[in-house]
């Protein structure tokens, strides 16, 4: 089995083994970049948030050995997610204590209010989005740039097979195989590591931005 895609949910049971490297090299491009855009978002400098991401991944080096994969009781990013927030409190608790400009004193107040299904729902739609860039540096790396571009044309970019095949000197036919051989990738791809796998094609949408960048 291809170490860089464990299957689901085995991502989360051989970052388990601190010397499973390829997991957990997996683990930390996927939702590393989750957990620092959550610090961001919260005000926390580019620096600070880096080290809320790292207490955040030790914590869950801590708890991974105990976490047992149950959908029914929630997902794990969910949990992580939990995690996140009070480690974002904490410091954000400790800065308070700390003189500090008279812009941010508003800040923990805001932090600490009630946290409602938009911050949740944020959180799903970035998790998402980092699953498709994971997807997509992953795929890229396996596929001939002229099979990427069919792809990006045709599924991004709306354009016709015909246009596709004039800018990747790929047949129209070729370009219809590209792009249903590119998506299969990536579903195998995010069924690899997701806690709950989204549907490729009805995701797409809201993913164009994320596969662009990768573009």
């Amino acid at each position: 089995m291809n170490q860089d895609a464990p299957t689901r949910p085995s991502l989360l049971l051989q970052i388990r083994e601190p010397a499973n490297h390829a997991a957990w090299e997996a683990f930390v491009r996927i939702y590393a970049p989750l957990i620092h855009g959550y610090c961001r978002r919260h005000e926390l400098q580019d620096a600070d948030a880096a080290d809320v991401a790292q207490e955040v991944m030790r914590s869950v080096m801590t708890a991974i050995r105990r976490f047992e994969y149950d959908p029914g009781r929630g997902s794990f990013r969910g949990w992580l997610l939990t995690v996140t927030r009070n480690k974002v409190n904490t410091f954000l608790g400790a800065r308070a204590r700390r003189p500090q400009p008279a812009s941010e004193s508003t800040l923990l107040a805001r932090i600490e209010a009630p946290n409602g299904a938009t911050e949740e729902d944020r959180w799903d739609a970035d998790y998402r989005q980092r699953l498709f860039e994971w997807a997509c540096d992953k795929a890229r790396q396996e596929i001939k740039p002229a099979t990427w571009q069919a792809f990006s044309l045709t599924a991004l970019d709306n354009q016709s097979a015909e246009e596709a095949s004039a800018a990747t000197g790929l047949s129209a036919g070729a370009v219809y195989v590209a792009r249903s051989r590119v998506t299969a990738r990536l579903r195998q791809l995010l069924s690899s590591v997701a806690d709950d796998p989204p549907e490729l094609l009805p995701g797409l949408p809201q993913c164009q931005d994320a596969f662009r960048q990768s573009n």
